[in-house]
């Protein structure tokens, strides 16, 4: 991709870069590869703020009840799955934003964006009586950070030659992906003590299922995030350029004409449409599974590795992926979750706690292979279309595979409510799961596929 602009007076220079030439191996010394490994840093903390906020709501619905809340578990899974909903949607508008836009200016406002939920969630959980409808307006602003993905990625892709697309989006979506462990790791731990006196408010009352009872600063899951979105918001703002590579609304449509764009979309969904889902539902799963026996554990105290497991495979798969390419990759992973999906349905009717270890396990095996996989759909993308689609591909791919935790917090909810058992729900991702790995194997992977990648 080289890109020259002409005309600077549309695209003030503190703004958009003048010439980006990644694939020039002379430019990439001299100057490309010091600014794409500096940018990737900053959208990269700026991404960890967005996932932390998306998956915050996952973290609280778990307490709720304990605190007062009267919700009912169907309310809790559609709690849950809110910010899925919104994320994917955001997603959608999200996609289009960086050709319009460019990275400084689609980075930095959606990252301060993020202060409006995150300061609601603190206010909201102070108070047991807010209404049902208002933690729903919540939980779907929670949904912001959900939507920055789609436009973090695409720009990204931008300044990085190909031989290190694979490298650099896992490296991004990976670390970024860290803020779902963090958020569910950190907040049983933040919310046991007073962070700042009373200047943060009073406690709550917490009731375990045990009748004991504990005081808890619940607004504290929030609050410590909040200097951090101001920080990481607008050190993007002042540090941040823009590749110049720009297309209108209309223009960018181009990429619902390829058949490989749908392709795509249904193995990303497959691998981070997953990844998200489990990890939104993943501490509700735990609960409603081994919440009734002796010894149940604590959901956030499990939930957490997870999505630890998913953004360290992702890591390492990049890598990988640049060496071995995408789509033998992508097989593989799709193959490792038909076998965890079928799996995790012999540990879901437990009758004592010796069954949690290896539920926990065939679980973690899920995360695992959705990792693997959100590395290398990534890797194909820009291989099969060009800088300026591939940037479009990944966006609403990425769009499509956030509504992960709304399917995934519905199905599982209502699979429960209706069948008293999540396995329904473990049947369909498998079958789902095979049909990917079938498309991917023909169009990608065999020998003599139509887009080897």
């Amino acid at each position: 991709m080289t890109v020259r602009v002409e005309n600077a007076g549309e695209k003030p220079e503190s703004t958009w870069l003048k010439d980006w030439r990644p694939e020039d191996e002379t430019f990439w010394a001299a100057k490309g590869k010091g600014l794409a490994w500096m940018t990737l840093g900053i959208t990269t903390a700026n991404l960890i703020m967005a996932f932390i906020v998306w998956f915050v709501v996952s973290a609280l619905v778990v307490r709720l009840p304990a605190l007062g809340f009267k919700l009912t578990n169907t309310e809790l899974f559609w709690l849950a799955a809110m910010p899925g909903l919104a994320g994917g949607s955001l997603r959608i508008i999200h996609t289009f934003l960086i050709p319009l836009y460019g990275t400084r200016h689609v980075v930095s406002i959606s990252t301060l964006s993020l202060l409006i939920p995150a300061i609601g969630w603190f206010y909201a959980v102070q108070d047991p009586t807010t209404p049902y409808w208002v933690l729903m307006t919540l939980a779907f602003l929670a949904g912001l950070g959900g939507g920055n993905f789609s436009s973090f990625m695409p720009s990204t892709s931008l300044f990085f030659p190909k031989r290190l697309q694979g490298t650099a989006l896992a490296i991004q979506a990976g670390i970024g992906n860290f803020g779902v462990s963090v958020v569910q790791f950190v907040t049983p731990w933040i919310i046991a003590f007073a962070l700042a006196g009373a200047l943060l408010g009073d406690s709550q009352t917490l009731t375990r299922a045990n009748g004991s009872t504990a005081q808890v600063w619940v607004q504290n899951a929030t609050a410590i995030y909040v200097p951090f979105i101001l920080f990481f918001g607008i050190a993007a703002w002042f540090v941040l350029k823009s590749v110049p590579v720009r297309a209108n609304f209309r223009v960018q449509l181009d990429i619902f004409k390829e058949k490989h764009a749908f392709n795509m979309t249904l193995l990303y969904i497959m691998t981070f449409g997953s990844f998200s889902g489990l990890s939104a539902t993943f501490p509700l799963l735990i609960k409603q599974v081994f919440g009734g026996l002796p010894g149940a554990p604590d959901p956030l105290a499990y939930a957490f590795l997870g999505p630890l497991v998913g953004s360290v495979s992702r890591v390492f798969a990049g890598p990988l992926s640049d060496k071995l390419g995408g789509a033998r990759v992508t097989h593989w992973s799709g193959i490792g979750l038909v076998i965890c999906a079928i799996g995790v349905t012999f540990f879901t009717a437990p009758t004592s706690m010796a069954e949690f270890p290896y539920f926990v396990a065939t679980m973690l095996g899920l995360f695992f292979f959705a990792g693997i996989g959100n590395a290398s759909t990534f890797k194909q993308m820009p291989m099969i279309f060009s800088p300026r689609q591939a940037g479009g591909v990944i966006g609403w791919t990425a769009a499509m595979a956030a509504y992960g935790p709304f399917a995934c917090g519905l199905m599982i909810g209502y699979a429960i409510a209706w069948f008293g058992s999540p396995n329904p729900f473990f049947y369909w991702a498998a079958l789902f799961f095979l049909i990917c790995v079938a498309i991917n194997w023909w169009f990608y992977a065999r020998k003599g596929a139509e887009k080897p990648c």
